[in-house]
């Protein structure tokens, strides 16, 4: 079940980020956009891509790439945030991002027998 609703939820949440990267480059942001658009819709093509892992290793492995760019994407947001960098409320953002690394810790530690 988790499987599904991490493919969903970081799907959506790169949904996001592309409008959020499309608002960066119009105000001429476009290091910025970059480093975001990268590290945000990496963390579902990630997820996507541990479904066809090899063995469970790589799975867990494909996920921790995953949570790494999702990490990443937090950084991004709260950099953001706190430059003003956009005139923007960024807490949505950095609630979906707090709870899918909070889906791929548990799925992590579950794949992983810590759990």
């Amino acid at each position: 079940m988790k499987k599904v609703i991490i493919r969903e939820k970081s799907f959506d949440f790169a949904l996001q980020i592309i409008k959020l990267s499309k608002s960066l480059i119009e105000n001429h942001e476009f290091v910025l956009s970059n480093q975001i658009l990268k590290s945000g819709t990496s963390i579902g093509a990630n997820v996507e891509e541990s479904q066809s892992a090899e063995s469970t290793r790589d799975f867990i492995h494909k996920l921790n790439i995953s949570l790494k760019e999702a990490k990443e994407t937090r950084y991004w947001l709260l950099l953001f945030k706190k430059g003003k960098v956009l005139d923007l409320d960024y807490e949505p953002y950095l609630a979906n991002v707090d709870e899918i690394i909070r889906i791929l810790v548990k799925i992590i530690k579950t794949s992983s027998g810590l759990v």
